[in-house]
């Protein structure tokens, strides 16, 4: 079967990932042949003794910084005319980076074969390598971390899960959270009735048109509660629009006062792509 993609990961502390790499969907997906994910120690490519790959800042300052010599000999290494992964993408996982989304996700999981996960830690790596090796510098929130490696986790498992053939149903990833711009909606199984707790009777009743109306309202109903901005971002249809309508009305009725955000006004036409790709001054890793 063939690899849909490599992963390798330069971290320094590999032991890390065991348990998250042999359980669940990517273990099972390392397991079928159809994801390949190899763990890099980078003090393997400092060549002193003590493997040292830091050192202090130039110009003073707290803490130290990841040297240039055993991350550019990493990376030359692990970027080796390949073959079997020509489109080769090397990200750094950064306090700085690019806001990490579903679209991202997405990106790399269509252009890329293999991706290069570089692990951050202390104040950083010598600007020289973040001008030199790296393709993207990916942040996953506003937020400090110890180091890059469970960043480099999440990306890991968001990438892996939309290739083919890694989740049991392919179509399982087309419906969830984000996928659309929007949340995902609610789900529920048996049983029908817990603890006076009902499953919403439209779910019962066989009809898929308004079984799917159903889905996309409490969608919409959730992510303007939650998060307006994304309803503002998402290309809406008139349907939406008559939902969103609705879902206020029935706020106001219910004396809850003004839907978080209101009912948005029509955005323009955007690029989702642009959008998702925006930079800024990102705080986490």
């Amino acid at each position: 079967m063939r690899v849909r993609m490599q992963i390798d990961i330069l971290t320094l502390f590999p032991e890390m990932f065991e348990g998250f790499l042999v359980h669940s969907i990517l273990g099972r997906a390392r397991e079928a042949g159809r994801l390949g994910i190899r763990l890099v120690q980078w003090r393997d490519y400092a060549l002193d003794k003590h493997h040292v790959v830091d050192d202090a800042p130039y110009g003073g300052g707290a803490g130290m910084v990841l040297k240039c010599e055993p991350l550019f000999r990493a990376l030359e290494d692990l970027r080796a005319p390949d073959e079997t992964f020509p489109q080769t993408q090397v990200v750094y996982l950064s306090p700085q980076g690019q806001p990490f989304s579903q679209a991202v996700a997405c990106e790399l999981a269509r252009d890329a074969r293999r991706l290069i996960l570089v692990c951050g830690h202390y104040e950083g790596v010598d600007q020289r390598a973040c001008e030199t090796l790296f393709d993207r510098e990916i942040s996953i929130g506003d937020y400090v971390l110890t180091g890059g490696e469970l960043a480099a986790a999440v990306v890991a498992d968001a990438v892996a899960r939309l290739l083919p053939g890694v989740l049991g149903n392919d179509e399982s990833a087309l419906h969830e959270s984000h996928m659309t711009g929007i949340f995902d909606h609610p789900h529920y199984t048996r049983p029908e009735v817990f603890r006076d707790l009902a499953v919403p009777p439209i779910l019962l009743g066989g009809h898929h048109a308004k079984i799917e109306a159903w889905r996309r309202k409490e969608a919409l109903r959730k992510t303007l509660r939650v998060r307006p901005d994304l309803i503002e971002k998402v290309e809406l249809s008139k349907a939406d629009r008559k939902m969103l309508a609705e879902i206020a009305r029935e706020a106001a009725g219910e004396g809850q006062g003004p839907v978080a955000g209101g009912t948005p006004e029509a955005p323009g036409e955007r690029d989702r792509c642009g959008q998702s790709g925006e930079t800024g001054g990102i705080e986490g890793l």
